[in-house]
Order: C-alpha cells, then sequence, then structure tokens
C-alpha cells in the first residue's frame, strides 16, 4: 500500500450506532495509520437516542481511540449540514468525507493517490446502491435532473457524498454565506482540479431515508443554490407579458371581424381566467423564494453542538518527543545551588 506524508482528517457521520461504533473507528485508524503520516478522526453524532454519546466518550479516553474529535450534535439534522460541522472543524492538508455504513473506507488509497497528484477535489461514487422503495427511487430522478437541468450538475453522479477535499476548497466553501446548504455542490461547480471515480462494494448497512425529509432537502437546494427560482419568476413574468400582448391583438382582431359578440364579457372573462392563472404561479415561486430566504435569515443556526470530546491521546503528540528544557540544562562549571 502506498504512503502519503500527509495530515488527512476523516469525518463520519454517524447516529444510533453505538453497537457497530467502535470496530467502525478501529478499522479505520488500522486503515489510515498505515496510510499517511498523521491523521485524526472527526465523528459528528447526529443526535443519537441510544447509548451512542457514552460509546463515544469512553472511545476518547486513555485507553480509548487516539486522534479522535467526537462532537454530539443536540438535535438532528440533514446529512450535508453534519459532514459541513465536520469539515469546517478539520485541520489536516485533505479532508475525506465518509459514510461509514455506505462507502468502502478500502477505497481511500485511490482517491489520495488522485489528491495527491494535484486534484483538489476527488469523488468516488459506489456502483452497488442500497435498495430503495420504487417512489424513492423516482423522486431521486427527478430532483437530479432538475438539478442538472438548472445547474449543469447532477449531484448523484458527479458530486456524491464521498469526498476528499483539499484544504483549498474547505477554505473557498468557509467564504460562501451559507456553506453548509452549498458543500454539496460547491466542490463540483466551483473551477477546481477535480476527479470522479468509481468502484463497487456491498454497502454495509441499507439506510432508512424519509421520503418527506428527502424532497424538503431537495426542495431547499433548488431554492438556495440555482438561480432557478428567479429565473422561472422573470420566465413567467415574461409569458405573462407576451401573452398579455397576444390577446390584446385577439382581442382587437374579433372586434373588427365579428359583429355578433356579447359586449366584451368573452374578452373580459378570458382574461381574467388566464392572468389569474399566470399571476398564481409567479407568487407561487415568489413565495417560496422569500420563504426559504426568511428561514435562512430568521431560524438561527441549522446546528448546536452540545458536547465535544478530545482524545486523551494524541499520536502527533507522541511524535513531537518533546523532552522538558530543564532536562537539558547543564550547571555552569564552578556554580553550586545555594
Amino acid at each position: 500500500m502506498e504512503f502519503f506524508p500527509i495530515f488527512l482528517s476523516v469525518v463520519f457521520v454517524v447516529r444510533n450506532q453505538s453497537g457497530n461504533i467502535e470496530k467502525i473507528l478501529s478499522d479505520a485508524s488500522s486503515c489510515i495509520s498505515s496510510l499517511v503520516s498523521d491523521y485524526e478522526l472527526i465523528v459528528v453524532d447526529n443526535a443519537s437516542d441510544d447509548d451512542s454519546v457514552s460509546a463515544l466518550k469512553n472511545l476518547t479516553g486513555e485507553n480509548g481511540q487516539p486522534n479522535l474529535q467526537v462532537y454530539v450534535l443536540t438535535k438532528e439534522v440533514d446529512a450535508d449540514t453534519a459532514f459541513w460541522l465536520g469539515l469546517e472543524n478539520a485541520l489536516g492538508d485533505f479532508v475525506a468525507v465518509i459514510d461509514p455504513l455506505a462507502d468502502d473506507i478500502g477505497f481511500l488509497p485511490e482517491m489520495l493517490d488522485k489528491a495527491v497528484s494535484g486534484a483538489d477535489v476527488v469523488f468516488a461514487s459506489n456502483e452497488q446502491k442500497p435498495a430503495r422503495s420504487l417512489a424513492y427511487r423516482g423522486a431521486f430522478a427527478v430532483f437530479n435532473g432538475l438539478y442538472k437541468w438548472f445547474s449543469g450538475i447532477n449531484l448523484a453522479k458527479e458530486a456524491p457524498q464521498y469526498r476528499v477535499l483539499s484544504k483549498r476548497v474547505v477554505n473557498f466553501i468557509l467564504q460562501h454565506p451559507q456553506p453548509a446548504l452549498t458543500y454539496r455542490h460547491l466542490p463540483a461547480s466551483g473551477g477546481f482540479a477535480r476527479v470522479n471515480l468509481n468502484y463497487s462494494a456491498m454497502p454495509k448497512i441499507s439506510h432508512t431515508k424519509r421520503l418527506g425529509e428527502s424532497i424538503d432537502r431537495g426542495m431547499r437546494l433548488l431554492v438556495s443554490t440555482t438561480r432557478a427560482p428567479m429565473r422561472l419568476v422573470t420566465s413567467l413574468s415574461l409569458f405573462g407579458a407576451v401573452a398579455n400582448l397576444l390577446y390584446s391583438i385577439y382581442v382587437v382582431a374579433i372586434g373588427f371581424l365579428k359583429t355578433d359578440v356579447a359586449p366584451g364579457w368573452i374578452s373580459l372573462s378570458l382574461q381574467q381566467s388566464g392572468m389569474f392563472f399566470l399571476i398564481s404561479l409567479v407568487l407561487l415561486v415568489l413565495g417560496e423564494y422569500i420563504l426559504q430566504m426568511t428561514s435562512l435569515s430568521n431560524e438561527g443556526p441549522l446546528y448546536h453542538v452540545g458536547r465535544e470530546f478530545t482524545s486523551a491521546r494524541m499520536t502527533r503528540r507522541e511524535k513531537l518527543n518533546i523532552e522538558e528544557v530543564a532536562a537539558k540544562l547543564t550547571q555552569t562549571p564552578g556554580s553550586y545551588p545555594e
């Protein structure tokens, strides 16, 4: 296995994995410690309601897992927000974002090889997907189609969750006013050197994702990360203006060519129904857009860290081999302590 002289941060997001977390971190540490010169494991507990917090706290003890940083959230948030919490607290030259239940950490060497060779962003897609319901797969396909149409990026194929980012990319995302929302797509659309890789591995456990929450998250991504809402507003407004003009021409033509039309009734009825329909569409889109902007400014932070633990053992410190200065001091010849 190739060795990389870098400092690597690895971000995991877990929820209700008290029975598996020790093995997950132990396997990760065994893989990473022989792969890079220095590393840290960042675990974001997404408001678990089992014994995960106690298990993680024990793993940060003297006899626990080295180089471990744990963040415990007080309320459950979406995966992108939880991963971003780990990213913004990472110290490494490169940051790997891994779902321990869906992504294969054994593929990390291939990703690091591309990153060290000059790629600021390395994505990895697993060709074996977990089982999903027909409704979820349909909504997933519709969302990715719309997002690609609006932004030119297929999030599922071109910006999957499994990724390695350089510190330069993390600093770039930090400059965005809402990095937790844009973290998913900015590495793919920011103009950085990017590599997309594919691998095949059976996911350990299939996540149970709720369709309603996924649709809500998809709508937030569409509204907050693309120009599509305002573009739709302007398109509808332009269409309404053109339709009004054409309808006015039609009304004038009817007035010249027809003599048996009830005075003003047909033209007024059609004009009112058509324009009220267009106005309703415009107001709907504007309302969604304004609601999103208002929620971003009024709801406060997307997450709050309730508890934080740091590993008592840090191999970086052990490698420094720091000695007490007093032990190095020698007495000057002829001088004696009083």
